[in-house]
């Protein structure tokens, strides 16, 4: 059974792909996503999205649209109706689309067909993450092992460019990883683990603080 989606922890990431394009059949097809290109998030955080993150939404059929700049009022295909393919590849998540016989659909072909969209963009939940914590000057790295999947959209205008994260502040998720580091109870009997964790959260913290304070300067 697909898993209930939870909006509120919705988030978006964009990308330029080059293969986007209309295919001889109608078709619109290209990667919504590709693995393991990592990027920096809003500067709190590292990113990579993982090989698998999407096959457990794929396998269970999450009820997917296709939109145009995601918005509801442009579908352009949905999962549940087979006239969007949702595939995993060794490079990341391909998408194909049977778009309807409508205006604003032709509009978007002729304008892929010209190479003046060339982004997509997916809306999704982090079901499975990793977090390895920032040494030295590193920021911390978060790896997407596992997703639900809401949307794919072509986007005029990517939601983010490897500065900023779509819906979610990037704060909000680096402090759900705070919160997490902080209720994680320590084995007393290993002095070394419990020194490393403490500074590990020391290290989340202010990261956590410094972006507080340069918002309050105005720095973005």
């Amino acid at each position: 059974m697909p898993q209930t989606k939870d909006d509120s922890r919705m988030e978006r990431r964009s990308m330029e792909v080059r293969e986007l394009r209309t295919k001889d059949d109608g078709k619109i097809a290209g990667y919504a996503s590709v693995f393991n290109e990592e990027t920096t998030i809003g500067g709190m955080f590292r990113e990579v999205i993982k090989p698998g993150a999407f096959t457990r939404a794929i396998k269970e059929k999450d009820d997917v649209r296709a939109l145009w700049n995601h918005d509801p009022n442009y579908v352009l295909g949905r999962t549940k109706s087979g006239t969007l393919l949702l595939k995993e590849d060794e490079r990341g998540l391909w998408i194909e689309v049977d778009p309807p016989n409508t205006q604003f659909a032709a509009d978007l072909m002729e304008s892929i067909r010209r190479g003046d969209v060339d982004s997509m963009s997916f809306a999704f939940t982090a079901d499975d993450e990793t977090w390895h914590e920032r040494k030295d000057d590193d920021l911390a790295l978060r790896e997407i092992n596992s997703t639900t999947l809401y949307d794919i959209s072509a986007v005029t205008y990517p939601a983010y460019s490897g500065t900023s994260v779509g819906l979610r502040s990037a704060e909000s998720i680096y402090q759900d990883h705070v919160n997490s580091l902080e209720a994680q109870e320590l084995p007393e009997e290993d002095d070394a683990d419990r020194s490393q964790q403490e500074l590990d959260r020391a290290r989340a913290v202010v990261t956590v603080t410094k972006l507080k304070n340069n918002q309050e300067r105005g720095f973005k």
